[in-house]
């Protein structure tokens, strides 16, 4: 014992017992630290559509809101709350801030795979850019559903540009 703690005070720790830290990339820490568009917006409203989705793996959960103006098919709004670790949270405010002022069509074609490389995530947190990706199709889905329209009309006119 007194042998472990003399060699403590002199900087003697074995390396296999330094652990190195993880840094986060400053887009995760800015987005974590300053989420933009956090909130909620009515559900019930015609204009709006909701994706929550969630991965029973780490507990995150997140809520995505899309606000569209019913006479352009373009995103007014957009607003999330997540139940997450940083990189989760970090997603979800990039992804709001991405589909605002896109048409339907646009945004259905985000990739998870972008989210994570403008965030920088590392490779064990890439399922918090999927979570982000699978709620704005599920808003968008919602909305649609909320419309009356098919889904896969969308999908169709997005793969044709």
């Amino acid at each position: 014992m007194l042998r472990h703690a003399t060699n403590r005070v002199l900087g003697f720790t074995p390396v296999v017992n330094r652990i190195q830290p993880r840094f986060y990339h400053e887009r995760v820490v800015d987005h974590y630290n300053n989420p933009r568009n956090v909130g909620a917006f009515d559900k019930n409203d015609p204009t709006v559509g909701t994706g929550l989705v969630g991965a029973p793996a780490c507990g995150d959960v997140m809520k995505l809101q899309i606000k569209v103006d019913e006479d352009t098919g373009k995103i007014t709004d957009a607003c999330f709350k997540t139940f997450g670790c940083g990189s989760a949270i970090a997603s979800s405010s990039v992804a709001t801030e991405w589909v605002k002022g896109k048409q339907m069509e646009e945004v259905i074609t985000i990739k998870n795979t972008e989210i994570a490389k403008h965030l920088s995530l590392p490779p064990v947190k890439l399922h918090c850019s999927m979570l982000a990706e699978d709620a704005i199709k599920a808003a968008v889905k919602d909305y649609e559903t909320k419309r009356g329209k098919s889904v896969a009309s969308t999908t169709d006119k997005a793969a044709e540009a």
